[in-house]
């Protein structure tokens, strides 16, 4: 084997690791969000059967757990954002740029009804918000 396909053998090995390891911290996100809309759920069901004693604890772990999980989407959402910068920066040596091709095409799709891509990232870092809008007004409700 001549240095040259060595080089370019390495080089495609490194590529299919990253894209590898994207896949995984996304398969690790949505275990995550998965985890964290379970446990919330359990939590407004508690809190909808009426313990008043307990509503005021539970909201203000409620409204932790919500910022927790949005810190941690933030987190993934900026690993996964860091790692496909480093893999569409690896295409421009190879032939296809099956990533950067695809943004490309999604940056088109600008003329959708909401007038640009909703990223998953987006639209899963709401979720977490109205829960903890949920528990806040569980809270504000049980001290009035």
């Amino acid at each position: 084997m001549t240095e040259d396909n060595k080089s370019t053998q390495q080089y495609l090995e490194l590529y299919k690791l990253a894209v590898e390891m994207a896949d995984r911290v996304s398969a690790r996100r949505g275990t995550a969000n998965a985890f964290f809309l379970t446990v919330n759920t359990a939590l407004l069901a508690f809190v909808s059967s009426g313990l008043d004693d307990m509503l005021r604890v539970v909201a203000l772990a409620g409204i932790a757990l919500s910022g927790s999980w949005w810190v941690l989407l933030k987190s993934y959402r900026d690993l996964n954002e860091a790692k496909f910068d480093v893999i569409t920066e690896m295409e421009k040596n190879l032939e296809a740029q099956v990533f950067g091709d695809e943004w490309k095409r999604l940056e088109r799709r600008q003329q959708s009804w909401r007038g640009r891509y909703a990223e998953f990232g987006a639209v899963e870092r709401f979720v977490p918000l109205v829960f903890a809008l949920l528990y806040a007004a569980v809270f504000v409700g049980t001290v009035l």
